[in-house]
């Protein structure tokens, strides 16, 4: 059988702010079939994950693409692989079958042929929404947990600020948080982000940041005693104030830098002697170097899940056609919680 296989492309390279128009989309054959022994899995998509990393990928250059395998350079015209839900339409790999659900790296398109060597986990389909394993039990999840217990390794009672805390990340970051006894405030940027905050998600305290001339001063506000972690999704200037707000021996998870990922003349300037004197660490990095934490995130995710401790927030379109306008809602703030493309019920 052979279906046209929708998929969307960048033009050419972005090298700032994302626009709708710099993408387009694409069709071409696609024989659904796999030989037996190919190991080859052919998966009609589900739900995409839309993340504001992919934005380093399409720049022309940036130092981030030989860093990893997962951070390599995006051509123009090129198939964009993204994490994403699936369902096994043909299978060479004994170990998949057909109407198998499935997680991993799968591409901004309606059908992704997975080859072997490739990231491909069956899931079960019946627990937990499908959208699920593309947010809160997926790769936004798996870097809230290893970042917050691997990287900031918290003790109770201890003081968590957190940027971007209603995005994907940060918004599991807090609720993380609050269920190790942490004290957590967070920063969003309108006040209907910063009600879900302090409403839904349990956050002790937020603000909105586009309020506050002065964010040191509004983080001094906020902790008066002192931050001891701080879960770092923006960079630059909130970096800064953290950094000059943390306690002694406090600890920053750098997991990512959205304010600086589209302009190039955002760039953080620490007082490194507050680093030094204060004993602060920081430390960048990405999921993929934490697999060792993914079964306990899981189970105890899950489990959250199942007792209504946790809440997953999504912000989930419709249709391939509507990748380029998510995408770059990313970077217009448009999205609370984690932003998923749905391409078939």
């Amino acid at each position: 059988m052979e279906v046209e296989n929708k998929h969307i492309i960048i033009k050419h390279a972005i090298d700032g702010l994302p626009n709708e128009s710099d993408f387009e989309l694409r069709s071409a054959p696609l024989v659904l079939s796999a030989a037996q022994g190919s190991k080859e899995v052919v998966v009609k998509n589900l739900f995409l994950s839309i993340d504001p990393y992919q934005l380093n990928r399409m720049k022309t250059y940036s130092s981030t693409q030989k860093t990893s395998a997962a951070a390599t350079r995006i051509q123009p015209g090129q198939r964009i692989d993204a994490f994403g839900v699936g369902k096994v339409v043909v299978s060479g790999n004994q170990e998949f079958e057909r109407d198998d659900v499935v997680v991993g790296l799968l591409a901004w398109e309606e059908y992704t042929v997975v080859r072997p060597g490739t990231t491909l986990t069956k899931v079960d389909p019946h627990e937990f929404p499908l959208s699920y394993h593309a947010s809160i039990l997926g790769t936004s999840g798996l870097t809230a947990y290893a970042g917050f217990y691997d990287i900031c390794k918290p003790k109770k009672g201890e003081t968590v600020f957190v940027s971007a805390a209603s995005g994907s990340v940060g918004s599991l970051v807090g609720q993380y948080a609050k269920l190790s006894g942490c004290y957590v405030v967070g920063c969003a940027g309108s006040k209907t982000k910063v009600d879900l905050l302090k409403e839904k998600l349990g956050f002790d305290d937020a603000f909105n940041y586009k309020e506050e001339p002065d964010l040191k001063s509004a983080l001094r506000r906020y902790f008066p005693e002192g931050i001891d972690i701080y879960f770092d999704n923006v960079g630059s200037a909130m970096l800064e104030a953290a950094v000059a707000n943390m306690n002694l021996f406090g600890r920053v998870a750098v997991c990512g830098a959205i304010s600086e990922y589209a302009d190039a003349g955002k760039r953080v300037a620490l007082d490194m002697v507050d680093v030094i004197y204060k004993r602060i660490t920081l430390r960048g990095f990405l999921a993929l170097d934490h697999l060792h934490v993914y079964a306990g995130f899981i189970s105890s995710t899950s489990d959250h899940l199942r007792h209504d401790r946790m809440r997953a927030v999504e912000d989930i379109s419709t249709g391939l056609e509507s990748v380029p306008s998510a995408f770059a809602g990313l970077f217009r703030g448009d999205n609370v919680g984690k932003t998923l493309v749905q391409l078939n019920e």
